[in-house]
């Protein structure tokens, strides 16, 4: 019966474990997809900023982009 329970506390400790990597894994994923999605947001806003400062306002920008879209 001892060896038994030890089995038992063994196996239990043992899926515990995998579950607290499995959590820890996915926090650590969530957070770099996070990270990235900021980075790229402000990438977006950076390049959005300069091509407005480029074109010469906001209406300009818009005409601009409009132009390189179609072709014209």
């Amino acid at each position: 019966m001892a060896n038994g329970t030890k089995l038992e506390r063994k196996a239990a400790a043992g899926v515990s474990e995998k579950g607290n990597v499995a959590t820890e894994v996915s926090k650590v994923s969530i957070t770099f997809v996070a990270i990235l999605g900021v980075a790229v947001g402000l990438w977006s806003l950076a390049c959005i900023v300069g091509g407005l400062a480029a074109s010469g306002g906001p209406l300009q920008f818009v005409a601009n982009w409009f132009r390189a879209v179609t072709g014209m």
